[in-house]
């Protein structure tokens, strides 16, 4: 049994199928990539991962907990963390002080800047987030007012965001989209060096074949809303379901 099981997870808007029967295990420490052509349930289903649709029929269980209906802090709590496609941090707050708000809000439960400056913790917080700072090369950085940086750097600040809370699940949404391939090479290092020096497990969503064969362990194909293949990146290459789904003919 895997640290996340789905099982028979059925979803319906309206008249759209948009999951059905989907069963998915991903194992403990490795990285597994779900993948599929535009409209496959994809989104739908990490959606589904972290609480925030409730699937028709079907289980979610994270370390044997039920991860549906719970609140995103309890998600947090639980030991998950999301990285959205657009990243998602606080512009008008330098690097450091972006870094020191999760952390805060794992020990007392808000995201309030002027919070973090009057907790008795502060100095604590401010040398965790420092480390993180310093595990990412980006310590040189943490006083850059953070809407002004690159893309790419946007990512690697909400992935250690993400990190400070010690997550033993990482959920990727599409982490290099809109990136130039310098950015998302230096991504592809990042997220090795995570696996490489944390007990952690990472489950991706990803269109960029090139990060999915770098980074995954297991691949999951998705189409219409259903798993096709689950197997290795070395036998999901040309397979000829994955062809057919992603083309439109079988090989």
């Amino acid at each position: 049994m895997g640290i996340l099981e789905v099982k028979n997870v059925n979803k319906r808007f309206g008249g759209l199928q948009a999951l059905g029967d989907v069963n998915l295990s991903v194992e403990e420490n490795s990285v597994h990539a779900i993948i599929g052509p535009n409209g496959a349930g994809k989104s739908t289903l990490l959606n589904v991962l972290i609480g925030k649709l409730i699937p028709d029929t079907g289980s979610v269980s994270f370390d044997g907990q039920s991860v549906l209906g719970r609140k995103p802090y309890e998600i947090c709590q639980m030991g998950i963390s999301r990285v959205f496609q657009t990243p998602e941090i606080f512009g008008e707050l330098s690097v450091l002080e972006n870094m020191m708000i999760p952390i805060f809000a794992k020990r007392d439960g808000a995201f309030r800047m002027h919070a973090v400056e009057n907790s008795s913790n502060e100095k604590a917080i401010i040398e965790q987030a420092e480390h993180v700072l310093e595990s990412l090369n980006m310590a040189d950085k943490r006083h850059f007012n953070s809407a002004s940086m690159s893309r790419g750097d946007k990512r690697r600040l909400e992935i250690g965001m993400c990190l400070s809370q010690n997550p033993r699940l990482l959920l990727l949404d599409e982490p290099t989209a809109g990136m130039a391939r310098a950015d998302t090479n230096n991504t592809i290092d990042l997220l090795k060096q995570i696996k490489d020096e944390r007990d952690i497990t990472i489950a991706i969503i990803e269109h960029d074949m090139h990060v999915v064969f770098s980074l995954a362990e297991r691949i999951t194909v998705l189409a219409q809303g259903t798993p096709l293949v689950e197997d290795t990146p070395d036998n999901i290459k040309g397979h000829p379901k994955v062809r057919e789904a992603y083309l439109g003919e079988s090989a």
